[in-house]
């Protein structure tokens, strides 16, 4: 976490994302190191003087990450975890809420609804891709629902193409992509090694790749004033 948190700190990232409970696929993949890994990103997250965010999965763990985090995500398997959503809704801590994998846009904002009406208006959505028949990507990445969004609601909007593709040569072109289409933010897997990642290595950028993809949005972010958030 330290090496990382050091590596997108240097290139210009203005925030850490970490998962220290990580509802997998398969319940034999790498599940997180739970509350090990919430004080694992905390001090990462304070030696480099960033916020960190990670993703929330269960309402009874509100107060336990609480004091660990800067913001909340809820992942796409659980956008429609209405327990959940209305437990997080009664903090006023900021919530990034991703789209179902099979959401559609009324559902996503609907979900964003049970938030926001428990009393918790620091909503930021985030598109990462939804499933179609495609098979060659991880998911289809929606650019479409970037732009359709804030042209409907008031929510900032950030992408996620690490998860929407899959492969790590195709995050930049679409980051750059989300940046062009009007995305708040941009959020991407950096891994000082992605090869002995325990958890999505094959869509981890490393130092180089992270540098590059730096390099390749600072035309958007200057002409836009864009936050860039990792």
């Amino acid at each position: 976490m330290e090496k990382t948190a050091a590596i997108v700190k240097q290139y210009g990232a203005t925030g850490l994302r970490g998962g220290a409970f990580k509802p997998r696929t398969s319940p034999y993949s790498f599940q997180g190191l739970e509350k090990q890994g919430l004080e694992l990103m905390r001090t990462a997250a304070d030696q480099v003087g960033l916020p960190c965010v990670s993703e929330i999965i269960d309402p009874n763990h509100v107060n336990l990450m609480h004091d660990y985090v800067d913001a909340f995500q809820v992942g796409a398997r659980n956008m429609q975890n209405y327990g959940l959503l209305k437990a997080i809704g009664q903090t006023q801590k900021t919530v990034i809420l991703k789209r179902g994998m099979s959401a559609t846009i009324e559902e996503l904002l609907l979900a964003a609804e049970y938030i926001y009406s428990a009393g918790n208006k620091n909503i930021i959505i985030c598109e990462r891709g939804i499933r179609t028949f495609e098979k060659a990507l991880r998911n289809t990445l929606d650019l479409g629902a970037v732009a359709y969004i804030k042209n409907k609601s008031h929510l900032p909007v950030i992408v996620d193409p690490s998860h929407a593709t899959g492969i790590r040569e195709l995050i930049s072109p679409m980051s750059r992509a989300a940046a062009a289409c009007g995305a708040d933010g941009i959020i991407v897997e950096v891994h000082y090694e992605p090869e002995i990642a325990l958890s999505d290595g094959k869509q981890s950028l490393n130092e180089e790749g992270f540098k590059n993809l730096m390099r390749g949005l600072k035309p958007f972010i200057q002409a836009a004033g864009k936050t860039l958030a990792q």
